[in-house]
């Protein structure tokens, strides 16, 4: 009798990841971390994801200026946290800025996710930010990245022998990986997936409180900078597409999954207060670079920020809500 090729049984091998019941909870955010959304062939098991994306993000930190300001990176943690817990991922996140103005977020596999500062500035509103950050939870949640990395490798599946199939392929992914800042394979999705990132988002926005249409508004956002500065956007866009098209898709998800609130956080004080800190640190930055002088260090949050000079009654953060228009 003819033995199957080796692709094959790999597929054979993921016969019934996907079941109609875990279908049917995709669509309801209420059953938010109890659904598997992670349906698709994958090699790597869970504690190869975390081991490959740390080693990913490692190469990263050490190529990359990273943002050091404790208020900054303590916030955008807490904002990431929060949404992770509103989130079906099943493995721990770690949240890192890098100093970089381009409007771009991304993660690694394992939950390892990038911030660049150029997002915080852009990003007028907390729940704008909250959705850029979501998308990217959700590519972790649904484990693009070691889908994404199996489905590049399969073609080559035929000729490795069995016992690397069965139970060697995540160390051989890995090894593939070694030295690489970020393989394009764990970085650029195909649309499928963005929309999926995109589905899975809206939802943990919403489950956190979030109003959903800031990931809405911060689409239209970098499809409106892209027209403007193409050259800017061209490496973001090379692992995000986007285009008109995708933001109509998300709108009619909104309404069509998710059930109406009377209201939504869309900003908070403590965000503005961030993100006016970061600009005003990078505005100092620049005015001492350019100037060329020895100045004195002022340690962050020793009061010299505007941002950091106000009343007592005012350091409460405060929420600013939308009501649903009927």
């Amino acid at each position: 009798m003819r033995s199957l090729p080796a692709a094959a049984v790999v597929f054979a091998l993921a016969a019934g990841m996907v079941h109609a019941d875990d279908k049917k909870k995709k669509d309801d955010p209420s059953q938010i971390g109890n659904r598997n959304v992670a349906n698709c062939v994958n090699f790597f098991s869970i504690q190869k994801e975390i081991a490959l994306g740390k080693q990913l993000a490692e190469e990263v930190a050490r190529q990359s200026k990273l943002e050091d300001d404790p208020i900054i990176t303590e916030y955008v943690n807490r904002i990431g946290q929060n949404l992770v817990r509103n989130s079906d991922a099943k493995v721990p996140f770690t949240f890192q800025v890098v100093q970089d103005d381009s409007l771009n977020a991304f993660a690694l596999p394992g939950g390892f996710i990038f911030v660049n500062t150029g997002l915080l500035k852009i990003a007028d509103e907390e729940d704008e930010f909250a959705g850029a950050v979501a998308h990217e939870i959700a590519h972790v949640a649904a484990r693009h990245m070691t889908c994404q990395a199996t489905k590049s490798q399969i073609a080559s599946i035929a000729t490795l022998p069995l016992s690397v199939l069965l139970g060697g392929w995540a160390g051989y992914g890995a090894r593939q990986a070694a030295g690489v800042l970020v393989p394009m394979t764990f970085l650029q999705f195909g649309r499928r997936d963005e929309s999926e990132a995109d589905y899975l988002g809206v939802q943990y926005m919403y489950a956190a409180g979030y109003d959903p249409t800031g990931a809405i508004s911060i689409f239209e956002k970098m499809d409106a900078l892209v027209k403007k500065k193409p050259g800017v956007m061209a490496k973001v866009f090379s692992t995000h597409p986007m285009d008109a098209d995708r933001i109509q898709k998300t709108q009619k998800e909104i309404d069509r999954i998710l059930p109406e609130k009377p209201q939504y956080i869309v900003n908070s004080s403590e965000y503005t207060s961030v993100r006016e800190r970061l600009i005003a640190l990078e505005g100092r930055k620049k005015s001492q670079d350019k100037d060329g002088r020895p100045v004195l260090k002022v340690k962050p949050g020793s009061g010299t920020s505007p941002v950091e000079q106000k009343d007592d009654k005012d350091d409460r953060p405060t929420i600013k809500r939308r009501d649903l228009i009927e």
